[in-house]
């Protein structure tokens, strides 16, 4: 199946119209208390909102575009499976960036990735908190409120700023494999490495020039697949850490401004393969 770009421009204009939907829930529960719940672990947290923004994520979709199938973080999380077949697919995370929502931090995400042929056709991260709407349909450029991006022309790893997170593990092993990466990439040394708590907005920085680089761990597909065409139409790479094609299901990636910067960065860290989305 294939769409003109007549048929994607509709449903990025959907999507962004439901991304503004869902950041209006967000905003309005930002500053207040929060009902909060764990998943995996007492770190990996989930609130009402996360819910409800994915309920009414859906639900918005499925009377629009009946025909479509989705990927939902807590979807996932309350047992859906993750299935990534060729028919047209949104992947979506209604909060990315929950652990920030939940203490006030600004940098907390609704991402909107859609698929179709299992591939990577449309992106829309939308900063609920600044208002910063990051989109892109494949083959058509990446833009932040209208405007092109384009990602920072610096070749040179050492003077580089990469992002990166902890996750949300706390196992002494987990720790110690983000710890020596960390510890690898600072010794290089980088400029710097800063943790701001939100995948999506973590690639899209990297689109937008404010840094060179970010790699994870760990993460999911609906942390990385809109985002990381964002990052591609910016002219970008977005890679699996190894330096291979990026595999939405393998639960890595390696997000640069360049190859340069990507191959540099790749043979810093210490690689593991994770369980498959």
């Amino acid at each position: 199946m294939t769409h003109t770009k007549e048929e994607l421009d509709e449903i990025l204009a959907f999507g962004t119209s439901l991304a503004r939907k869902a950041g209006d829930k967000i905003q309005a529960a930002f500053l207040q208390n929060k009902n909060i719940q764990t998943k995996s672990c007492n770190t990996d947290l989930v609130t009402e909102t996360d819910q409800q923004v994915e309920a009414m994520i859906i639900q918005d979709i499925k009377q629009c575009y009946p025909k479509h199938k989705f990927i939902g973080e807590e979807s996932v999380a309350d047992g859906l499976k993750c299935d990534l077949t060729d028919e047209p697919t949104w992947i979506v995370d209604p909060v990315d960036g929950t652990t920030n929502f939940v203490h006030r931090f600004p940098y907390v995400a609704v991402c909107l990735g859609f698929c179709v042929n299992k591939e990577r056709t449309l992106g829309i991260v939308y900063n609920a908190v600044s208002g910063q709407m990051y989109t892109a349909i494949k083959g058509h450029g990446a833009f932040c409120n209208g405007k092109p991006l384009k990602v920072s022309s610096e070749t040179d790893l050492k003077k580089s700023l990469i992002l990166a997170e902890f996750g949300s593990a706390r196992d002494q092993e987990s720790l110690d494999f983000v710890f020596e990466n960390l510890r690898s990439i600072i010794s290089t040394p980088v400029h710097t490495i800063h943790c701001m708590g939100s995948a999506a907005l973590n690639i899209c920085a990297v689109a937008a020039g404010q840094a060179e680089a970010y790699f994870e761990f760990g993460i999911h597909c609906w942390d990385y697949c809109a985002a990381s065409l964002i990052l591609d139409e910016a002219g970008g790479v977005s890679l699996d850490t190894e330096e291979g094609e990026l595999d939405l299901m393998a639960r890595r990636i390696l997000a640069a401004a360049n190859n340069s910067i990507a191959s540099a960065l790749s043979s810093k860290l210490v690689h593991k393969r994770l369980p498959r989305d």
